[in-house]
């Protein structure tokens, strides 16, 4: 894999940067914890996929941080129509173990901010009578 300084630090445009690297492993240590949290919680996951980014100040004297990363996953389970609401807290607390549990999100100064949209589905049985 080819890494390259930002193009605003004399690096190559297209190129897989330390900063992306940076939120990259944030995001990736989460939705492994995630996985681990749902299967804990006995959800029925259909798909999670995830984007990140990250804020960065630059100091007057160049010096630059990220304030905050911000997580936006898509979580797709399943469940019956009568236990929605049961499954929507077993989800909600499946995340909140994703982030206690992740090495890489309680190594960070950054602020981290989890931004779900979740979706609940089931699936119904059409019977002709």
């Amino acid at each position: 894999m080819d890494f390259s300084a930002p193009p605003d630090a004399l690096g190559h445009a297209g190129v897989f940067t330390p900063e992306d690297a940076f939120v990259a492993a944030i995001n990736t240590c989460i939705m492994m914890m995630f996985l681990w949290s749902a299967k804990r919680f006995k959800l029925d996951l259909v798909s999670y996929e995830c984007f990140g980014e990250g804020t960065k100040l630059t100091e007057l004297d160049r010096t630059e941080l990220f304030t905050k990363v911000v997580l936006r996953p898509r979580i797709v389970v399943r469940a019956d129509e009568l236990e929605k609401d049961v499954t929507f807290k077993r989800l909600q607390r499946a995340l909140d173990s994703s982030v206690k549990y992740s090495l890489v999100a309680n190594s960070i100064k950054s602020k981290l901010i989890l931004e779900p949209q979740i979706e609940i589905i089931s699936e119904t049985i059409n019977t002709k009578e």
